[in-house]
């Protein structure tokens, strides 16, 4: 297996309500980056509050960090944890099967294998601490469907290389510190370069739904901002947080 990277943090948990919950509460005491992974989570969610059902020997786990900046900057550490993600997942199947899906989903032959959320705690002027969790796949899909458009799948079942949770936290966790190195040598702009390569429907129509309204327009880039910004025959829109379906 790959080496553990060097100045990260982790801890392992037989059983917990949610590795995001922990990672808030063991927060102020961690003073390096950590990943947070659970065998067993009693009480997971995903995006907006919904539920992240979880069978037994997929992956639940969350990074993190004391990044500082702003929140907005700290949000980008999503686009980060994508990449991550595909990479990841690209050492167990081949990479023309995964796509990235705006903002948090990792796509595989177009159903959802993988989903990202985010958490942080601070101020307008800075960031305390980032949670990243990041759920997968690997053994098998749920049965429930909070999002039919996008089915779950997992990463077996479609023909990916067996791994185990604790395999596939030493992939993320390599992955995941090569791209910190980006984001902290270069900035977000090599890291988005590298998302918009990987993305889903790119140059394509999608809807964006909000919570007032649905915009459907070709899907135009990511600003440097993490926005997703669609042509639409009112001109350019630029969305900051919306469902996306196509």
């Amino acid at each position: 297996m790959l080496n553990w990277p060097e100045g990260i943090g982790r801890i392992v948990l037989d059983e917990v309500d949610s590795t995001m919950a922990e990672a808030a509460r063991r927060a102020p005491t961690l003073d390096k980056p950590t990943w947070i992974m659970a065998r067993r989570q009693t009480a997971a969610r995903g995006r907006r509050g919904r539920t992240w059902v979880e069978p037994e020997g997929n992956f639940a786990a969350t990074y993190l960090l004391k990044p500082g900046g702003t929140p907005g900057e700290a949000a980008l550490r999503s686009f980060s944890a994508a990449n991550a993600l595909y990479e990841a997942l690209a050492l167990r199947i081949e990479r023309t099967r995964l796509a990235l899906k705006w903002p948090n989903d990792v796509l595989l032959n177009g159903g959802k294998v993988a989903g990202i959320l985010l958490e942080s705690l601070g101020t307008s002027r800075g960031v305390d601490w980032l949670a990243i969790g990041i759920g997968v796949n690997l053994a098998a899909a749920p049965d429930a469907l909070d999002d039919t458009d996008f089915p779950p799948v997992s990463l077996e079942g479609e023909g990916g290389t067996p791994t185990s949770p604790d395999e596939m936290l030493e992939l993320l966790a390599s992955t995941m510190a090569t791209e910190e190195r980006l984001f902290t040598q270069f900035g977000f702009s090599r890291i988005r370069e590298k998302w918009l390569r990987r993305a889903a429907r790119l140059g394509e129509p999608i809807t964006a739904r909000t919570g007032n309204e649905t915009v459907t327009g070709t899907f135009e880039t990511v600003d440097e901002d993490g926005q997703l910004v669609l042509r639409t025959p009112k001109g350019q829109v630029r969305i900051a947080a919306a469902d996306v379906y196509f």
